[in-house]
Protein backbone atom coordinates (compact mmCIF):
# COMPACT_ATOMS: atom_id res chain seq x y z
CA UNK A 1 0.00 0.00 0.00
CA UNK A 2 1.00 3.37 -1.09
CA UNK A 3 0.74 6.47 1.13
CA UNK A 4 -0.21 9.60 -0.66
CA UNK A 5 3.14 11.05 0.14
CA UNK A 6 4.71 7.98 -1.87
CA UNK A 7 2.22 8.19 -4.68
CA UNK A 8 3.62 11.47 -5.48
CA UNK A 9 6.62 10.77 -5.40
CA UNK A 10 6.15 7.93 -7.91
CA UNK A 11 3.97 10.43 -10.02
CA UNK A 12 6.95 13.22 -10.47
CA UNK A 13 9.58 10.33 -11.67
CA UNK A 14 10.31 9.86 -15.53
CA UNK A 15 8.10 6.77 -16.40
CA UNK A 16 11.20 4.43 -16.60
CA UNK A 17 12.44 5.16 -13.50
CA UNK A 18 8.47 4.60 -11.74
CA UNK A 19 8.59 1.31 -14.01
CA UNK A 20 12.18 0.65 -12.61
CA UNK A 21 10.93 0.91 -8.91
CA UNK A 22 7.69 -0.82 -9.50
CA UNK A 23 9.79 -3.80 -11.10
CA UNK A 24 11.80 -4.02 -8.02
CA UNK A 25 8.84 -3.74 -5.46
CA UNK A 26 7.21 -6.91 -7.42
CA UNK A 27 10.64 -8.87 -7.46
CA UNK A 28 11.14 -8.40 -3.20
CA UNK A 29 6.93 -9.30 -2.90
CA UNK A 30 8.26 -12.81 -4.30
CA UNK A 31 10.73 -13.12 -2.20
CA UNK A 32 13.55 -11.49 0.67
CA UNK A 33 15.93 -9.10 -1.64
CA UNK A 34 18.20 -8.12 0.93
CA UNK A 35 19.59 -5.49 -2.22
CA UNK A 36 16.20 -3.90 -2.79
CA UNK A 37 14.42 -4.34 0.35
CA UNK A 38 16.63 -3.57 4.13
CA UNK A 39 15.75 -2.67 7.43
CA UNK A 40 16.87 0.56 8.95
CA UNK A 41 16.23 1.44 12.39
CA UNK A 42 12.49 1.80 14.44
CA UNK A 43 10.51 -0.04 12.36
CA UNK A 44 11.48 1.85 9.25
CA UNK A 45 12.79 -0.55 5.97
CA UNK A 46 14.08 1.06 2.62
CA UNK A 47 13.13 0.14 -1.16
CA UNK A 48 16.61 0.63 -3.01
CA UNK A 49 16.43 1.36 -6.74
CA UNK A 50 19.07 2.05 -8.79
CA UNK A 51 18.36 3.26 -12.44
CA UNK A 52 20.44 5.25 -14.94
CA UNK A 53 22.65 6.90 -11.39
CA UNK A 54 19.58 8.01 -9.61
CA UNK A 55 19.34 6.47 -6.03
CA UNK A 56 15.34 6.23 -5.61
CA UNK A 57 14.22 5.09 -2.36
CA UNK A 58 11.00 4.59 -0.61
CA UNK A 59 10.66 3.78 2.47
CA UNK A 60 8.21 1.66 4.20
CA UNK A 61 7.09 0.04 7.55
CA UNK A 62 4.41 -2.89 8.64
CA UNK A 63 0.67 -3.41 9.91
CA UNK A 64 0.58 -6.24 11.18
CA UNK A 65 -2.97 -5.52 12.78
CA UNK A 66 -4.89 -7.93 10.72
CA UNK A 67 -4.47 -11.79 11.91
CA UNK A 68 -4.44 -12.83 8.53
CA UNK A 69 -2.74 -9.97 6.33
CA UNK A 70 0.67 -8.15 6.78
CA UNK A 71 0.64 -5.01 4.78
CA UNK A 72 3.89 -3.14 3.50
CA UNK A 73 2.86 0.57 3.77
CA UNK A 74 5.38 2.76 2.15
CA UNK A 75 5.04 5.98 3.74
CA UNK A 76 6.89 8.30 1.20
CA UNK A 77 10.29 8.14 -1.51
CA UNK A 78 13.38 10.47 -2.43
CA UNK A 79 16.44 10.68 -4.36
CA UNK A 80 19.60 9.50 -1.73
CA UNK A 81 22.45 11.61 -2.83
CA UNK A 82 25.19 10.33 0.59
CA UNK A 83 25.44 6.86 1.55
CA UNK A 84 23.64 6.97 4.43
CA UNK A 85 19.59 7.79 4.51
CA UNK A 86 19.15 11.05 6.24
CA UNK A 87 18.03 10.78 9.64
CA UNK A 88 15.04 13.52 8.31
CA UNK A 89 13.51 10.75 6.13
CA UNK A 90 13.69 8.16 8.71
CA UNK A 91 11.64 10.59 10.65
CA UNK A 92 9.57 11.27 7.96
CA UNK A 93 8.41 7.59 7.84
CA UNK A 94 7.88 7.59 11.62
CA UNK A 95 6.10 10.29 11.52
CA UNK A 96 3.80 8.97 8.83
CA UNK A 97 3.38 5.76 10.81
CA UNK A 98 1.77 7.08 13.37
CA UNK A 99 -0.53 9.26 11.48
CA UNK A 100 -1.73 5.60 9.62
CA UNK A 101 -2.25 3.78 12.78
CA UNK A 102 -3.81 7.09 14.57
CA UNK A 103 -5.89 7.42 10.91
CA UNK A 104 -6.61 3.55 10.68
CA UNK A 105 -8.06 3.78 14.82
CA UNK A 106 -9.99 6.64 13.68
CA UNK A 107 -11.61 4.60 10.92
CA UNK A 108 -12.26 1.54 13.45
CA UNK A 109 -14.12 3.26 16.27
CA UNK A 110 -16.57 5.20 13.32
Amino acid sequence: MFLPEAVEYLKSLDRKHYEKILFNIRKVQSGYEPDLFRKLTGGIWEFRTLFEGTHHRLLAFWDKSENLNTLVITSHGFIKKKSKVPEKEVSKAKALRIKYFEDKNKTKKL
